[in-house]
């Protein structure tokens, strides 16, 4: 299906609340909803949602580390590795 299928008035789902539940559990492709003919919403699917929340924390964890790289906030592995096991007494 394509996306142009997926936008939908707020009437619409309403009326096939159900129906739409069903599609985004089986395909999981989000439907827009427009209200007064503007986009109001993105319905998900709850495992679509999860996927994209954990994406965004990735990214989130990627940039951080990035930032880190820039400020010199970095530490080489030998020595990073000598300390933890000097902490652990091995």
């Amino acid at each position: 299906m394509s996306l142009s299928d997926h936008i939908k008035p707020i009437s619409y789902l309403k009326a096939n609340a159900a129906k739409i539940a069903e599609e985004l559990k089986n395909d999981g492709e989000a439907y827009i909803i427009t209200q007064n003919g503007e986009a109001a919403m993105v319905v998900q699917s709850v495992a679509e949602y999860e996927q994209t929340q954990e994406t965004l924390a990735m990214l989130k964890l990627i940039t951080q580390s990035d930032q880190d790289i820039e400020q010199g906030n970095v530490h080489d592995a030998k020595t990073v590795l000598a300390e933890l096991r000097n902490r652990r007494g091995l």
